[in-house]
């Protein structure tokens, strides 16, 4: 018979490793910053950034790693809209959540259960939940979860997310609701905030996705809640949200994150994103040792984004260009061999890139001889 030594170390252990490895990297001092659905939607849309799976999967504060490295974040929401979305967040929340539940059609939302969520550090908060999801699924009527708490695995490391709200209906589909600030013209809203907001919602209905597994009878729908001021007024407007080309992309995405233990365990030693210990020469050493895919779409969603850019246009990279033109260019990578190749200087001329770039340097020079021939 197998003893337990014979079966190796427990599950637990290598989660125990690597949380103190993700510790060590993070720094001694450093609590873990929270890693939420909007950090999610944006590692989902760029998967081949090792250096944000690394950093988020550590819970590192990229927002002050960036300050210390030179290249502070110029993007986020500011305390006025964040003190308004509070506010009316709170408005579509009131008196148990009555204006929100006559938004979902509920003829007496007076009858709605909200059960209490507290529990004891975000893995008890996330039991907590699982429990009154299974209880008010069973009960077969209206239940609202205020900010219930949803675990989800990302690349191997536990994230845990908190929606505005989820909805149970009396015929256990669960509904996730958004409540956001930008205002709702005429029944409709900016695309796109509502593409981020639909992008975020995704996160959490994969996550909750997770608990209906476990769960008999319940079924999370693919149709979001969205909730916005009506008209720039403090109303509440309600626009259902078709999130499955969103959920469909998040849950390929995630999939394909390298898992963070691998990119730990190819860190050379002595890397450490502790901004309280490191100096800023030695912060760049630890950011450089990590593979990151920079693109321009990076600048709205990614706290180290300028430092980034800044690397990729010394190293005259095509990725800086963009997605789309990085594409185009197949296996010319670096910005000087795209021109020279242009030049008729190097490159293959069989190659369909190098046949382009040349065809739009001779129609350039054409132009230009045209533009002097007229002046």
């Amino acid at each position: 018979m197998s003893t337990s030594l014979d079966s190796g170390p427990p599950p637990q252990a290598p989660v125990t490793a690597l949380r103190q490895r993700l510790a060590e990297l993070r720094g001694p001092s450093a609590a873990p910053h929270p890693l939420d659905a909007r950090a999610l939607a944006a590692l989902a849309a760029n998967p081949g950034c090792k250096r944000r799976a690394l950093l988020d999967g550590a819970g590192v504060d990229k927002a002050a790693l960036a300050q210390a490295l030179g290249a502070p974040a110029a993007f986020g929401q500011s305390q006025f809209a964040f003190m308004r979305g509070n506010a009316f967040e709170a408005r579509v929340k009131a008196d148990g959540g009555t204006e929100l539940l006559r938004l979902l059609g509920v003829a007496d939302p007076q009858e709605a259960q909200v059960p209490d969520l507290a529990a004891a550090g975000p893995e008890g908060r996330a039991a907590r939940t699982a429990l009154a999801l299974r209880e008010a699924t069973a009960a077969g009527g209206w239940t609202l979860l205020d900010h219930p708490m949803l675990a989800l695995q990302v690349a191997g490391s536990p994230a845990y997310l908190e929606p505005d709200a989820v909805v149970v209906h009396p015929d256990g589909r669960w509904t996730v609701v958004e409540i956001k600030s930008f205002p709702m013209v005429d029944g409709s809203a900016d695309a796109a905030k509502v593409g981020a907001a639909a992008r975020q919602a995704a996160v959490y209905v994969l996550a909750l996705e997770r608990v209906a597994a476990l769960t008999e009878g319940a079924e999370v729908g693919h149709s979001v809640l969205l909730v916005c001021p009506k008209d720039f007024s403090n109303l509440p407007a309600a626009s259902v949200v078709d999130v499955r080309k969103q959920l469909s992309v998040t849950r390929r995405q995630l999939a394909r994150l390298t898992r963070v233990e691998e990119i730990a365990a190819a860190l050379p030693e002595g890397v450490s994103f502790d901004v309280e210990s490191c100096s800023a020469a030695e912060l760049t050493t630890s950011v450089e040792a990590v593979p990151s895919a920079y693109a321009p779409e990076c600048l709205s969603a990614c706290e180290l984004a300028f430092h980034c850019r800044d690397r990729a246009r010394a190293a005259g990279a095509v990725e800086a260009l963009g997605r789309a033109v990085r594409g185009e260019l197949g296996g010319l990578t670096a910005v000087g061999d795209v021109l020279s190749a242009a030049r008729g200087e190097s490159g293959d001329p069989a190659d369909p890139a190098v046949t382009a770039l040349r065809r739009a340097a001779a129609l350039r020079a054409d132009a230009l001889s045209a533009c002097q021939g007229a002046a």
